[in-house]
């Protein structure tokens, strides 16, 4: 099987061509392939099939075998992977995903894709559709207590659940501990992704993200559009900010009058391999 290992600002995924490779057990070869020792290396697979409904369709296993539904990082790898594979030649494409069909503004730069601008679609905030536990229209600012500490949580689907924490320190916090917690709490039925987020000004907002089934990664682009929508529900900041990620920076910006998200940031093919999965798998 061939594959191609790609990152958005560190968010690494192993990339294969579903025209023409098949994998027969994606969530196992997902386990197994993403292990940094013993493995590829990744937070996770990424099948790039064909569609019925759009030009391409995303279909993204996480490092511990379990479907996600979206993943922002690993959609602006899919354009530049089409583009510079030549399975296109459009600089506009469409993907479907399990969380609906994204559109995708490919930059091109000396025959290849530099930059990928996403529209992430609508955010969701009624508390069952999120999904949490939680009585009302929407989380918006609500008292969360976790062991003998508070919290003020902001609830956001972007296609898979996102809970906005603010803290008074990022890059001290003990994310290895409150993630887990926070994913496996019974107030979020299908897990949860968890930022951290500390708002430096009206317009940059620092984050570390816990995502379900992988841990802490680098990045995760739908978690920083939770948080542009999260902040400014919140009045933190304006409807265009810039997140800082450990992997990078990502331009986030909601469109309140059309309701709708855009993520802007790089795609990056890191290299190419080819190994023998079913010998791997064995």
């Amino acid at each position: 099987m061939k594959f191609t290992k790609m990152h958005g600002i560190g968010n690494d995924y192993i990339y294969v061509n579903g025209f023409k490779e098949t994998v027969m057990n994606p969530s196992e070869a997902a386990k197994r392939l993403s292990d940094r020792h013993f493995g590829v290396g990744g937070d996770g697979l990424i099948l790039i099939q064909p569609s019925e409904k759009a030009d391409f369709k995303m279909e993204m296993y996480n490092s511990d075998g379990s479907l996600g539904a979206m993943c922002g990082n690993g959609i602006r790898c899919v354009g530049k992977y089409v583009y510079d594979y030549g399975l296109t030649d459009q600089t506009r494409v469409s993907v479907e995903t399990k969380s609906g069909i994204k559109f995708l503004d490919l930059t091109v730069k000396q025959g290849k894709v530099s930059q990928v601008e996403v529209d992430m679609g609508e955010p969701v905030l009624k508390p069952e559709s999120v999904p949490v536990s939680l009585e009302g229209d929407s989380v918006i600012d609500r008292e969360f207590t976790l062991g003998e500490k508070k919290y003020r949580i902001t609830c956001v689907s972007m296609g898979n659940p996102h809970c906005v924490v603010p803290v008074e320190n990022v890059q001290e916090l003990e994310i290895e501990k409150m993630g887990p917690l926070f994913e496996h709490h019974s107030l979020f039925p299908d897990r949860v992704n968890t930022e951290f987020i500390r708002v430096l000004d009206r317009e940059n907002v620092q984050m570390r993200v816990w995502e379900r089934g992988s841990g802490e990664t680098l990045a995760c682009g739908t978690g920083a559009c939770a948080v542009a929508v999260a902040c400014v529900l919140n009045g933190w900041t304006q409807e265009q900010i810039t997140v800082h990620l450990l992997g990078g920076e990502l331009k986030i910006r909601w469109d309140r009058e059309k309701n709708r998200v855009f993520m802007t940031g790089p795609a990056q093919t890191v290299f190419e391999g080819e190994i023998d999965l079913e010998r791997f798998l064995d």
